[in-house]
């Protein structure tokens, strides 16, 4: 987040760019509530004459690039607001919950995750898909072949 442009969203496309590990660069699609988020929050950021110029999308209140820090304190701050500081939520737990929830009840698959979170390797993605036994019952039961009845 702190290091995203207002030039790296593509309003036309949905997409915006990002920079990973290693300063590895992909894009990732923006569904239409954050498009609508990113359009309100610009037109809000836009109407302070210090924000004229300034690359960086989200800004801190002298009008300079946000910190990792600062992003941490806007989500602690969420949490306590909610009632669930102190119970060890952090901005990294938000993302693996983000993208259980995605492969469990978005029909997100495998490799679609894998893209999403930027991971390099299947394996890194895969800790992501805590499988429960109902989840594989299910995908057992779901085969066609599941109804093929034997011949015997």
């Amino acid at each position: 987040m702190v290091g995203i442009n207002v030039s790296d969203i593509d309003f036309y496309e949905n997409r915006m760019k990002v920079l990973g590990k290693g300063n590895k660069e992909r894009m990732i699609y923006l569904n239409s509530a954050c498009i609508d988020a990113l359009r309100a929050y610009l037109a809000v950021r836009g109407e302070n004459p210090k924000a004229e110029g300034e690359a960086a999308l989200f800004l801190s209140k002298r009008c300079t690039r946000i910190s990792k820090r600062r992003v941490q304190q806007i989500v602690e701050n969420a949490l306590a607001a909610a009632g669930l500081d102190g119970k060890g939520i952090t901005t990294h737990k938000l993302r693996h919950t983000a993208a259980t929830l995605m492969y469990q009840y978005g029909d997100a698959d495998v490799l679609t995750l894998k893209e999403l979170l930027g991971h390099a390797s299947i394996s890194t993605t895969e800790i992501y898909t805590h499988l429960n036994n109902e989840n594989v019952r299910n995908a057992i039961e779901s085969n066609p072949l599941a109804k093929v009845k034997s011949k015997n």
